[in-house]
């Protein structure tokens, strides 16, 4: 008997510690009165990265969180720690279960995570994505303009090599990511519109957003294309493992390598010339700017272009009313790569 009261304590217990994670706007009534300050009203927005534990979702945790905490949100930023389509249904379940208030995925694979989030939209949470584009939400953020970004990813890398002819690669994180393959097809539309001399050896070689498996399929590249020119990497691991790889083969004068990267993982690669520009924006900010236009959404304020958000700028919202896009593309080389904290 002991044992069953005992049990039964600690299942009180725990019930309790979960109803503390629930938003509190809900649509629970007040029988009571309540003036609705207490602070279990806070909006709750949850922000889902394609995968936590590398250092670009790293610094837009810091981001989110920053903004949470000025802004008087409550933010939970939690992902898979696999670029995993199926680990971030899951966790979107979990949110719907919970009833956040926003919901802000930037997802692995937008088609798996739409049925899910058509589920949080008739539940009443607002959906939106960041970072990389989902369908059927309610705002779209994004770091850069996509088709700006991709065609300076591509002239970037011509200016590194010095020539508009030679054979290149491209690597990529994901196949399924929307905002890579975006980049990667404006920066092909770049090269076949203006730069006929360049040969695309291969256009996608998928790198699983991990460092290593990119600096594989570099070594293996050198190995079959003995021509090869350049590299263009997309996703933050990818540069590097391809520096990486120029790095061990001291091929530094030979192919030129441009990506995705942020200038503090960058810079051992960019001192010695085996990166020669990592081409971003501030994934922190992204992150501050995700929360900070979550809060605006979930109080049901309009968000319209050129609005002023506090330690961002101005934004610019595309015709479409949803997609807003933070800033242009950035360059990070050996002469400025030091000047950043991120």
């Amino acid at each position: 008997m002991k044992k069953f009261f005992l049990n039964l304590l600690s299942v009180m217990l725990i019930g309790g510690v979960l109803s503390g994670c629930v938003s509190s706007n809900t649509g629970s009534s007040n029988d009571g009165g309540s003036d609705g300050d207490s602070a279990n009203d806070k909006l709750t927005i949850a922000v889902v990265p394609k995968l936590i534990g590398i250092p670009y979702f790293n610094a837009s945790e810091k981001g989110a969180l920053a903004a949470g905490k000025e802004l008087g949100v409550e933010v939970e930023y939690t992902g898979p720690t696999q670029a995993d389509a199926a680990g971030q249904v899951k966790i979107i379940e979990d949110l719907i279960s919970r009833n956040v208030d926003v919901i802000a995925v930037a997802p692995n694979d937008p088609a798996a995570v739409e049925p899910v989030l058509r589920k949080a939209k008739d539940q009443g949470i607002h959906i939106m994505d960041w970072d990389t584009p989902a369908n059927n939400v309610d705002i779209s953020v994004r770091s850069v303009d996509d088709e700006e970004f991709g065609r300076h990813s591509a002239k970037k890398l011509i200016e590194a090599m010095g020539t508009e002819e030679g054979e290149i690669a491209i690597l990529t994180g994901g196949l399924s990511a929307a905002n890579l393959n975006a980049w990667i097809e404006y920066a092909l539309k770049e090269f076949e519109e203006n730069y006929p001399g360049i040969k695309v050896v291969t256009e996608k070689i998928p790198t699983d957003e991990k460092q290593q498996v990119a600096h594989q399929k570099t070594l293996d590249l050198i190995k079959s294309y003995p021509n090869l020119k350049g590299i263009l990497a997309m996703s933050t691991p990818a540069p590097l493992g391809a520096a990486q790889a120029i790095q061990e083969k001291g091929l530094q004068d030979k192919i030129s390598v441009v990506g995705t990267a942020l200038p503090t993982d960058s810079l051992p690669f960019l001192q010695d010339g085996s990166l020669d520009t990592a081409v971003l924006w501030n994934p922190s900010n992204l992150g501050y700017l995700t929360v900070a236009l979550g809060k605006l959404l979930a109080e049901e304020k309009q968000i319209e272009d050129g609005m002023n958000i506090e330690g961002i700028g101005e934004i610019t919202v595309l015709e479409d009313g949803i997609s807003v896009i933070m800033a242009p593309p950035a360059d990070f080389t050996k002469e400025n790569a030091a000047d950043y904290d991120f």
